[in-house]
């Protein structure tokens, strides 16, 4: 098991279990975990690795409710990796996509 310790903007601490074969990048380069398992800890807060895929995934919402047609819903499914150097980026929802979006009419087009 590999863990990444990030702190949150208001002091806190979250530990992110992190993808098996993943070897993130330390100062140093001392990969060993310490006594609690924390294998890396981050170089950024929580907040701010996630707040670099924010812009992404506003781009994809913003681009699915700008459609003629609106949806009454619209999911959209993604993945995050998080990397103790690298942050957030937006990794495969499934096998061949970063994002899996579903989309729902309940009133008629004509409406």
């Amino acid at each position: 098991m590999t863990l990444i310790e990030y702190t949150t903007d208001g002091g806190g601490t979250v530990v992110v279990e992190v993808t098996a074969g993943t070897r993130p990048l330390t100062r140093g380069g001392d990969h060993a975990a310490d006594p609690t398992g924390v294998f890396a800890r981050a170089q950024q807060t929580f907040e701010r690795a996630l707040s670099n895929v924010r812009p992404a995934v506003q781009g994809v919402i913003n681009e699915l409710l700008s459609i003629e047609h609106r949806p009454d819903e619209v999911c959209v499914e993604f993945g995050i990796d998080l990397h103790a150097e690298a942050g957030a980026f937006i990794a495969a929802a499934s096998a061949k996509s970063n994002f899996n979006v579903t989309m729902t009419w309940k009133r008629s087009l004509e409406e």
